[in-house]
């Protein structure tokens, strides 16, 4: 699977998540939910930090797009730490996580819309292929801790 294939995959995943989460009234269900849906947001933001924006910023035009989804990272990072603390019968939880999803959809429409087709313009269908099997095994090991996926 190429990169872009995957982050895109990570990206609906989240997405299915949050409207999961959206329909759900028990407070521990939810909290199960949260809990995923920051496991899978800290684990794709790992492997775009330590691998896909590295590369990217290889490449002038790309370094822009790259700083921009850093800090966003670091947004999405932070309002994370702040939903951890809350209790899950809190009213902020609720419009906490809508916020959460708000940011995350906009940082994912800004890659997807604006940063995936920069790229394909730039990297051929090898690199990205390459890349690809190097997200899926840092995704696997970081998924999996301890159990090494070649």
């Amino acid at each position: 699977m190429n990169a872009l294939d995957l982050l895109t995959q990570d990206h609906q995943k989240v997405r299915q998540l949050f409207e999961q989460a959206q329909q759900i009234r028990d407070n521990d269900e939810k909290k199960e939910l949260f809990d995923q849906i920051d496991t899978e947001l800290a684990v794709h933001a790992e492997i775009e930090e330590t691998i896909f924006y590295p590369a990217l910023e290889e490449h002038d035009e790309l370094k822009d797009m790259v700083r921009e989804s850093r800090e966003e990272h670091e947004q999405v990072e932070q309002l994370l730490l702040e939903i951890e603390d809350l209790a899950t019968e809190d009213t902020d939880f609720t419009s906490q996580l809508a916020h959460l999803e708000k940011t995350v959809e906009h940082h994912v429409a800004e890659e997807e819309e604006e940063m995936f087709p920069k790229v394909r313009e730039i990297l051929d269908k090898a690199a990205l292929e390459r890349m690809g099997k190097e997200l899926e095994s840092a995704k696997g090991n970081q998924m999996n801790p301890g159990k090494q996926i070649a």
